[in-house]
């Protein structure tokens, strides 16, 4: 929409470009429409703007959608909310297009509309638009309907208000699967505004009737809603009559239906209550994480912490743990992969011993997976289990996995090894690191993926910082300062990388004396590539060294390389140069 200090210049090419046989320019028009207003005045827009725009059968797509939008918030251009029903007549044309996203931003719009619109206005324009679209010929009218019940009724007279409950269940009913798809998605918002006597009654005979419908595409909205209609009943109401629908869509001929049930089944556990949770919905629950369809049992895989931390853990380990291990050998990897991204999260749930007794040889089992996914997801979450089984044990029967997955032929599963590192490194302590983790964070500066490479540079950053100067100093800075000398430039680049990083956690005496004279040596390399980084890497430097070794050291080797025949280089250095000045300057 148009800013309002927009000046109001060629209106009339505006106005004519409405009708131009070039999409673009209407489109370009139509996004216009709040500065053609203005220039028009309120009572202009509202006689000849709007009328015209009702009549405007424009058969283009996204010049509808742009108009849709625009219309929603054109309030403040007809003269306030007295007049906005005078919106709603193109708002309903648009409503009943053959394009969804069309008729989706139009029913959008008139509940913006709608929403602000008086009591009075809404009875006299609001709900008749709303009932001559639910009675339309076609059913795009119908189904637009659908989502606007919910503006309509919480200010209609008690009359109008059974009328509008009866005109909803017959959409419900209606001959048009997407007509009765509409209604079951736009229930749970209509099913708010209901007052509770009717809520009982008229809403859930509308809601049991849906749940026997048969296109599986209307029963798996219905699950959608049952958790969102469940908190509206009392408890008890919504034992009686959600939960034996959730069991039986649980055991639906169609596999979405259970599958949506799998998706939604934690949400359903709070409406019901603990109770029927335990002796209802667990049974369920183990059936649909058994089931012969994959992508039920990806679905329910997904919720397994989610639904234990519900549950006491004692009955998370009898019924819910020999699944668990089912899944673990599933034949579908996506099922593992599921079961993977979020088993970590049971071990608090279950406590020290059953993780150690039970999920622990499923962990194991899962790192060493064929599927790389698998095992990415399992390293990502370590740091949940390490909390619970504490230090002595992660290094006796996960380190060994870990240090294998550290040389995985998939880079992304080396690359959330690299990443867990520090993490690790902290939690089992300098000689540990020291024996088992330190030569592989050197190897893989020397990776062949640059994606590794980088992240082991960072890496070593972190360890710096979490062991300290003196530490790095004697484990990292010698070897990193030792493949300066390799024979790929791509590996000399990486060592500049590492020493960018590690200079500020080292400090400016080690810096001055060990990180720089490897940095200017680096300047007289015979690859461009190396040289246009030795002038980042100094510029780097700049903040951390004094000021006497910037002017003694680092701006001589800047200057030379500003004379490089390569214009990258000269670039690079000019650009340090630069940053020395004006440190220097400012100093």
């Amino acid at each position: 929409m148009a800013m309002v200090d927009e000046p109001l210049y060629p209106i009339a090419v505006l106005i004519d470009e409405l009708k131009n046989a070039d999409i673009q320019l209407r489109l370009n028009s139509i996004r216009r429409l709040s500065t053609i207003a203005r220039a028009l005045g309120e009572e202009r827009t509202r006689n000849e703007l709007i009328p015209f725009l009702s009549e405007n059968n424009d058969d283009d797509d996204e010049v509808l959608l742009a108009m849709t939008e625009e219309l929603g918030v054109f309030i403040p251009y007809v003269g306030g909310l007295e007049h906005a029903c005078v919106l709603l007549p193109p708002l309903e044309t648009l409503c009943t297009v053959e394009e969804t996203r069309v008729r989706d931003k139009a029913v959008e719009s008139l509940c913006r509309i709608g929403s602000q619109m008086k009591e009075n206005d809404l009875i006299n324009w609001f709900i008749p638009l709303v009932k001559r679209l639910a009675s339309g010929e076609w059913f795009t009218a119908r189904v637009s309907a659908c989502g606007l019940f919910h503006i309509a009724y919480p200010s209609a007279p008690e009359m109008l208000k059974m009328e509008l409950r009866a005109i909803y269940s017959q959409l419900c009913q209606d001959d048009m699967p997407m007509v009765r798809r509409s209604a079951a998605s736009s229930l749970w918002k209509f099913s708010a505004t209901v007052e509770p006597v009717h809520l009982k009654n008229d809403i859930m005979t509308i809601f049991e009737n849906l749940t026997q419908d048969d296109q599986d595409s209307v029963r798996l909205l219905v699950v959608e809603g049952c958790a969102t209609l469940g908190k509206l009943l009392e408890p008890q109401e919504c034992i009686a009559r959600i939960l034996p629908v959730i069991i039986s869509f649980s055991q639906d001929r169609s596999w979405r239906v259970r599958y949506m049930v799998a998706d939604q089944l934690y949400e359903l556990c709070h409406a019901v209550g603990p109770e029927a949770t335990r002796t209802d919905l667990v049974p369920a629950y183990m059936r649909l994480l058994r089931d012969n369809e994959a992508e039920v049992r990806i679905a329910a895989a997904g919720k397994v912490t989610k639904f234990c931390q519900i549950l006491n853990p004692e009955l998370a380990i009898h019924h819910i743990l020999p699944c668990v291990k089912e899944l673990s050998l599933d034949s579908s990897q996506h099922v593992r992969s599921a079961l993977a991204s979020v088993l970590m999260g049971m071990a608090p749930v279950l406590g020290k011993d059953a993780t150690i007794d039970q999920l622990l040889p499923i962990f194991l089992s899962l790192l060493k997976d064929d599927f790389p996914d698998v095992r990415l997801n399992i390293i990502s979450k370590l740091d949940q289990i390490n909390q619970v089984i504490g230090t002595d044990l992660l290094s006796q029967s996960l380190l060994p996995a870990i240090v294998e997955l550290a040389e995985d032929r998939h880079w992304r599963v080396r690359l959330a090894i690299i990443e867990y590192i520090p993490l690790l490194a902290s939690q089992l302590g300098i000689k540990f690191f020291d024996d088992e983790l330190g030569a592989l964070c050197m190897q893989w500066l020397q990776d062949k993926v640059y994606s590794i490479r980088d992240a082991a540079a960072n890496n070593l950053k972190r360890l710096a910082e979490e062991f300290g100067p003196d530490w790095a100093m004697q484990h990292l800075i010698p070897q990193v300062l030792e493949m300066i000398n390799n024979s790929h430039y791509l590996y000399r680049m990486t060592v500049l990388r590492a020493i960018s990083l590690l200079a500020p956690a080292m400090g400016a005496e080690i810096t001055y004396s060990k990180l720089l004279p490897v940095v200017i040596s680096a300047s007289n390399d015979r690859v461009p590539n190396v040289k246009f980084n030795v002038a980042k890497v100094l510029q780097s430097l700049i903040p951390i060294v004094d000021h006497s070794v910037v002017e003694k050291t680092i701006r001589p080797c800047l200057v030379e390389l500003s004379e490089d025949p390569d214009v990258d280089v000269r670039f690079s250095a000019n650009q340090a140069i630069h940053v020395i000045d004006h440190v220097m300057m400012s100093s």
